[in-house]
């Protein structure tokens, strides 16, 4: 299914599409180089929002939760991929330890979860799935939506190694690889703490210590040497962003720090919009600089909103996933999504695995407005988007051909993927300062 675009392809984002079409020998390479440099997250997954007039990241996480929504038919992509980060961490290939989220009861995550278990498997790997839930004290199998068993079973620890007991067997399974796709809001459990085994993504990179902020600031980066490699303004990839820390809902506590970035990101919006010629209202996103799961998330268009807020209202905004307090608070510049599925609307999201372009789907709302965060209940997806393998664009068709356009969100879900490996080594380096 090849989404529709609502907006005529013309101006900024046609000779963005067309520059990175005609530069993508200097692109490839220019990516190759960062890779040598810096270390891929192992997996992860990104928001963008095509406006038309702009092609940006608004969203990266870095334990994605969506791999059953992907083409059946890069199932190939990602195994392949699959095979390459795990060599890199551990040739021996020994096994690789799952841990997921605490969920027993939301099925099309767990769907998720045997479909990373499939492609680790035809990657070469034993793999076996740990729950960190006290109440698994043996191996529980669930019976999934599509027909399938997954597995989950009580974790252990020996010494600094996290393993499964074997009843039938003294050693047990013992692997080599702890793979995280649990996003660790509500912190570090000691079961994980110390361990010897590799743990991807690292422990730093949970939301409990993650802020969005610095995913961004890293971002920064990345697109302004980007965009002087292409020759384009940084903002056509570019959300601005702002913080305020010490945010307090309930109490009105910060509504003045909120109020004066958000009128700041959209005077800077306005000088962009009125010299691209862009007749929309600009707006932000307000949300939560942790977090996930589309929660504590709102559509801003005037600073007087901020101060406005009713007790509905500061209520979602309070509270995040493990119900959390929010305390931080992001100020992202909003960025319409003028693409349709169905005549509903969507957005493209990419996932890698390493550094590679595995697939991707729409996520789709029919309830939703195109300056709306769409990670919401009646979201669905259609996993048939991504026809073809995002890498492989056609230079002899125009930038809005299917391959073209694909390509061009693989070239910026790669920007955020560099955004983010960078991001995760300031931080760990902050971390070893200390």
């Amino acid at each position: 299914m090849v989404p529709h675009l609502t907006t005529a392809l013309t101006g900024p984002l046609f000779d963005l599409e067309r520059r990175i079409l005609n530069a993508q020998p200097a692109i490839e390479h220019w990516f190759r180089k960062q890779w040598l440099e810096h270390a891929a997250p192992f997996y992860a997954s990104v928001d963008l929002r095509n406006s038309g007039f702009k092609l940006a990241p608004v969203d990266t996480n870095l334990f994605p939760g969506g791999f059953n929504n992907l083409n059946q038919d890069f199932l190939p992509l990602c195994v392949q991929a699959m095979q390459s980060a795990v060599e890199k961490i551990c040739p021996e290939a020994r096994g690789v330890l799952l841990i997921p989220e605490n969920h027993t009861r939301n099925l099309f995550y767990l769907q998720n979860v045997a479909q990373l278990v499939i492609i680790l498997k035809q990657a070469g790997m034993r793999v076996r799935v740990g729950s960190l839930l006290p109440e698994i004290t043996q191996a529980l199998p669930i019976q999934l939506p599509n027909g399938s068993t997954l597995t989950l079973e009580p974790l252990a620890r020996r010494g600094r190694r996290l393993v499964l007991e074997d009843t039938g067997s003294a050693a047990g399974f013992d692997p080599c690889v702890v793979l995280l796709n649990n996003d660790l809001s509500g912190g570090v459990p000691n079961i994980l703490k110390n361990l010897e085994q590799e743990v991807y993504p690292p422990l730093s990179a949970g939301w409990y210590t993650r802020r969005k902020s610095q995913h961004f600031a890293a971002y920064d980066r990345v697109a302004d040497e980007f965009a002087k490699l292409i020759g384009i303004d940084p903002w056509l990839i570019n959300p601005y962003f702002a913080t305020c820390h010490q945010v307090n809902f309930h109490e009105h506590i910060g509504e003045e720090c909120l109020a004066a970035q958000v009128d700041d990101v959209l005077q800077k919006m306005r000088v962009k919009y009125a010299g691209y010629g862009v007749n929309h209202a600009p707006f932000v996103i307000v949300k939560a600089d942790a977090g996930t799961y589309g929660m504590g998330i709102m559509t801003v268009k005037d600073a007087s909103e901020i101060t406005g807020l009713n007790r509905k209202q500061r209520n979602k905004m309070a509270v995040v996933k493990e119900g959390l307090e929010v305390s931080d608070v992001l100020v992202q510049e909003g960025v319409y999504t003028f693409e349709q599925v169905k005549e509903a609307v969507a957005e493209p999201v990419v996932y890698m695995i390493d550094h590679y372009v595995v697939g991707g789907f729409y996520r789709v709302h029919t309830e939703r407005g195109v300056d709306e965060n769409l990670n919401a209940p009646g979201m669905f997806f259609e996993p048939l988007a991504f026809e073809a393998c995002c890498t492989l664009p056609n230079p002899d068709c125009a930038p809005d051909d299917m391959p073209n356009r694909f390509y061009a969100y693989g070239v910026v879900a790669r920007l955020a993927l560099l955004a983010a490996s960078l991001e995760t080594e300031d931080r760990e380096l902050k971390e070893g300062d200390r």
